[in-house]
Formats: structure tokens, sequence, C-alpha cells
């Protein structure tokens, strides 16, 4: 075994341009009131890891130009298809217009685990909110259901960043294996 060079990396990885032309997988990611810049820079390199159809940022989430989401999503704010809306509200009518059906990742009162998701639940949206207060009950109301990643330590919850890179990549698991 040995660590791969750069340049060896780059010839597994799409362009840029590849990226923005090829199929992408049927999981959007939407980020509501999250405050960091560098959490929405690190969500963006997450999604273009998990090749995520497209991530839409809501509220008063900042969104690029800004330097501190470019250094952190490392050329990520331009291989990944993403849309501001003012309102959230907005942004889930118009995601559920298009077909997807809208998942918070949110710890609620139904207990549904983030692996649980099935093939015919796609295309979906997972919704993340703040990085303190999560989402509001107005959002989760609007959501189709809601998704929720276990704790097993003695926090409740996990950065939005993190939660965000762990649902995203097993529902594109889900969808290209089951």
């Amino acid at each position: 075994m040995k660590k791969l060079s750069h340049e060896e990396i780059l010839k597994e990885r799409l362009t840029v341009e590849e990226s923005l032309k090829t199929d992408r997988n049927p999981v959007t990611l939407m980020i509501v009131n999250v405050r960091s810049l560098y959490n929405v820079g690190s969500i963006f390199r997450t999604s273009d890891s998990a090749l995520v159809k497209e991530l839409i940022l809501c509220g008063y989430t900042p969104h690029p130009p800004r330097k501190e989401i470019t250094k952190t999503a490392l050329g990520a704010t331009e291989s990944v298809p993403w849309r501001y809306f003012k309102s959230a509200s907005e942004a889930i009518e118009d995601i559920k217009e298009a077909g997807n059906k809208v998942f918070a990742v949110e710890i609620t009162d139904s207990k549904r685990y983030y692996y649980t998701l099935k093939k015919e639940e796609y295309p979906l949206c997972l919704v993340l909110g703040n990085e303190l207060t999560g989402l509001d009950s107005k959002i989760l109301q609007l959501c189709d259901d809601a998704i929720e990643i276990p704790m097993f330590g003695v926090k409740h919850s996990l950065n939005v960043s993190v939660a965000a890179g762990i649902a995203a990549f097993e529902a594109v698991k889900i969808w290209k294996i089951f």
C-alpha cells in the first residue's frame, strides 16, 4: 500500500467542467440559517464529494462570494450547483414542486434514523438548520418527514457540517446500493 500522489488522485477525479455536465445523485442539501462561513464552505466541499444534485442556502446563511467560504470549500463553490433563497419556506415549496421528498435532519418525536431512507423516496432533499437551534417548527411542518443521526454519547448533536456529510453520504449510498 502507498499513499497516492496528488497527480494520481487527480487522474481519478472529475474536472469542474465534467462535474457540471455529469448525472448527479438525486440528493439535494438545504441549509437554513447556518451562521458559520466555515460550515458553509465545508458543506460545499461535502456536496462536491457526494456529487449531490444541488446545495440550497436559505435565510441568513452566508453564500458565495465570500473568501472564508471559498477557502474552506477548496473550489467546490465552482463545482456544486447552488441557489440562495431568502425564505426557506419558498425553497421547500420550490423543491417539492420539482418532485422531491423533503426530510428534515433533526431530532424529533418520530425516531426515524438516517439509514432508513428508501429508494422510492428519491429524489430527496435533506434540510439542516442552525448550529445551535436546528430547524424551527414552521420549517419542520413543511417537511415530509424527519430523519436523525443517533447519538451514543453525552452530546445530543453533531456540528452541522458533520451531520450534512453523514446524511448526504448515507443517502447517496442507499441510492447507489439498494
